[in-house]
């Protein structure tokens, strides 16, 4: 039986899945060719992460498809319910690039705090002419220990950061519509541990007491998570990192935030205009910027990988 990893796999994915009887095809396919290769090549098992679309023409197209997979965790690319009414059952990881993307939004609170974002872009360019200039520039810097944190959206991801966040010295406060409450357990060297409770929050109670503020929420079918109006209600010099999906801020609002000082800095992993991100928002000077790598690492495509492979073994044990 074959499997399609059209935005690419692991090698413990691969090694995974071969060792389970598949055959597996990293052959990267066109947006247009999809279906028609996975009808020529008799493809079970299409796995994708956020390149690839699978949506109703591929499903109808594509009969003989028994399982979609996503790589991660928001699965926006792919039409779930509709594959679930054909039959075809839709699966992702959403336990195996927590981690990575928690390290991601403090690699960008910490460029933040400590100018790092806008260090590193003149550095090259006056560093042996302006050292000085630059030293005093960037000598104001704060620590995040004993600020607070504020999370929107506490899943996997959300109760990570609060992780780190926790073993940092912050305090969390966190706001979500359908979790009331997380245990969230800091581990320490020699198997010792903490277990903070943490109750959410309305979303008011934390625009009022964030210092930094992190957003882990799934594509918005309307409206933005963060426009104008929750701007004006975020403290002053607040610090804002999105590393869940483009779409949630309003990045027209979020650049008068930054030039009116409403905002310090932002850190963005994810756009509204992916591939092609707003110039505006490339070029500001208080932007932190990386394309779309919340979960890529190593260890968390490893995870990825392993995971998928053990969920198609587990559905097509007995077709294999």
């Amino acid at each position: 039986m074959k499997v399609l990893a059209n935005d690419g796999i692991s090698k413990s994915g691969i090694i995974a899945l071969e060792d389970a009887g598949f055959e597996v095809i990293t052959t990267k396919v066109a947006q247009e060719q999809v279906a028609n290769y996975i009808n020529t090549n008799n493809v079970a098992v299409l796995l994708v992460r956020s390149a690839t679309k699978v949506r109703k023409d591929i499903i109808d197209a594509c009969p003989g498809l028994k399982i979609i997979g996503r790589g991660g965790v928001g699965m926006d690319n792919i039409d779930v319910e509709y594959a679930r009414e054909k039959g075809v059952h839709v699966i992702n990881t959403p336990a195996s690039s927590s981690d990575s993307v928690a390290e991601l939004v403090f690699a960008h609170l910490f460029s933040g705090v400590r100018f790092l974002y806008d260090a590193n872009r003149n550095m090259p360019l006056e560093g042996d002419s302006n050292f000085e200039g630059l030293k005093k520039a960037y000598a104001n810097g704060i620590e995040l220990r004993g600020k607070t944190l504020g999370i929107i959206g506490f899943g996997r991801i959300g109760r990570s950061v609060a992780k780190v966040a926790l073993g940092l010295g912050m305090k969390v406060i966190a706001a979500d519509k359908f979790v009331g409450s997380a245990e969230i357990k800091v581990d320490f060297y020699n198997g010792q541990f903490i277990n903070v409770d943490i109750v959410t929050e309305p979303l008011e109670d934390v625009f009022k007491h964030a210092d930094f503020l992190t957003l882990h929420v799934p594509a918005q079918d309307g409206g933005y998570v963060l426009d104008k109006e929750e701007f004006e209600a975020l403290k002053d010099g607040v610090g804002i990192v999105n590393a869940s999906r483009g779409g949630v801020i309003n990045e027209v609002a979020l650049i008068d935030a930054l030039d009116s000082g409403k905002v310090a800095f932002a850190g963005l992993d994810v756009f509204e205009n992916e591939p092609t991100p707003a110039v505006q928002v490339l070029m500001h000077p208080k932007v932190s910027l990386t394309p779309h790598i919340g979960a890529a690492t190593l260890e968390a495509q490893d995870r990825i990988g392993t995971e998928l492979a053990d969920q198609i073994s587990s559905l097509l044990k007995t077709e294999v």
